[in-house]
């Protein structure tokens, strides 16, 4: 029987992984187009992914795909005729990342979901045909310069607060389905203006594009490929990066650096900081950013509670987190969780 999910623990991947004696490539992309079948779509890519040694996590739904991978670079030629064999998917960009040490990813996860980006629309007319113009590097700093241009980040707020574009606007929202209508709101006074939406990778701003102009904007334009696009086309054509600071990124990397520029604080300290970190308290996991200084006096922990927590006997903390869904919360950084639990008893010597 073929095998369709992992079988190996975390921790015995995460230790193969490293004694690997060959080089990885990440990549991330994305397609919006019909699948008919998704499971059945999920199980042939596992088979065929496994087989290549591919790690990484990826989306299926009936409206496409959404990828972030790391492949062997020896493979990388196979991966590419597999992947574009697959008619909806041939010749799509392939994001390959700013910053790669080759260890994002461990294991393979291909989960089907209902949507690749869920967006809470119900607009059965609502169509992704119907979507901004692309926008490359060159052309988004040209709009950038403009005075009747708006540039809209689509990502959430630990995503913005790390690195952003001049100027861009955040959209209070810590859930993309609750950004969207409220970008169409922010955004009726400005319908005469150029505006740009951008994400990680192009998929959200993708669909955000299609979003406003269902809502009756005109002008409206997607940065293609996203931010690690963008990143990519500014040194190959020697541009200046008007994106300043770290894209974050959903993996273990947790971010790339795109310019020199820290532009946020520690969240302990309030020291110039741009390192996102999960808290080592396993019944918390908290992701926060964290300073050198931080990081030493805390041993890697959100507060001193967590700390005292993090050193306690390994059965003690089993105890204390007995039914503690903590994967959840490694990804959590809705502002209304972050900042009552940091704004506590620090206090950095």
């Amino acid at each position: 029987m073929a095998q369709l999910h992992n079988r190996v623990s975390n921790k015995e991947l995460k230790q193969k992984l490293y004694e690997e004696a060959f080089d990885r490539t990440t990549i991330s992309f994305y397609q919006y187009f019909t699948i008919q079948d998704p499971a059945k779509f999920r199980d042939d890519m596992y088979q065929a992914l496994n087989a290549m040694q591919v790690f990484g996590r990826i989306y299926i739904a009936t409206e496409g795909i959404n990828a972030q991978i790391s492949v062997p670079t020896h493979l990388f030629e196979a991966f590419k005729g597999y992947l574009f064999s697959i008619q909806p998917l041939e010749g799509i960009r392939l994001n390959k990342a700013v910053n790669d040490n080759g260890k994002s990813f461990w294991v393979l996860k291909i989960k089907v979901r209902d949507k690749v980006v869920a967006d809470g629309i119900e607009d059965p007319n609502f169509s992704m045909e119907n979507k901004g113009k692309y926008v490359n590097a060159e052309k988004m700093n040209a709009l950038l310069a403009s005075p009747d241009t708006i540039v809209i980040d689509m990502r959430n707020h630990y995503e913005y607060e790390v690195g952003h574009f001049d100027n861009a606007i955040e959209i209070p929202s810590d859930t993309f389905r609750d950004q969207l209508p409220m970008a169409a709101e922010m955004m009726q006074p400005h319908k005469d203006k150029n505006i740009i939406m951008y994400c990680t990778g192009g998929i959200r701003c993708e669909k955000a594009s299609a979003y406003m102009l269902h809502e009756g904007f005109k002008n409206v334009f997607h940065l293609e490929g996203g931010v690690i696009h963008y990143a990519n086309e500014i040194k190959a054509a020697g541009l200046e990066s008007k994106f300043k600071g770290k894209n974050f990124v959903f993996d273990d990397r947790l971010g790339e650096k795109i310019t020199d520029d820290i532009i946020a604080s520690c969240h302990q300290c309030g020291q110039p900081a741009d390192t996102h970190t999960n808290c080592k308290n396993d019944a918390c996991h908290l992701l926060f950013i964290q300073c050198d200084a931080c990081a030493k006096t805390f041993d890697g922990c959100c507060t001193t509670a967590c700390k005292e927590v993090y050193h306690l006997p390994i059965e003690d903390q089993e105890a204390l987190r007995k039914g503690v869904k903590k994967g959840m919360q490694v990804f959590n950084k809705a502002k209304e969780r972050l900042r009552p639990r940091l704004g506590i008893d620090i206090e950095v010597k």
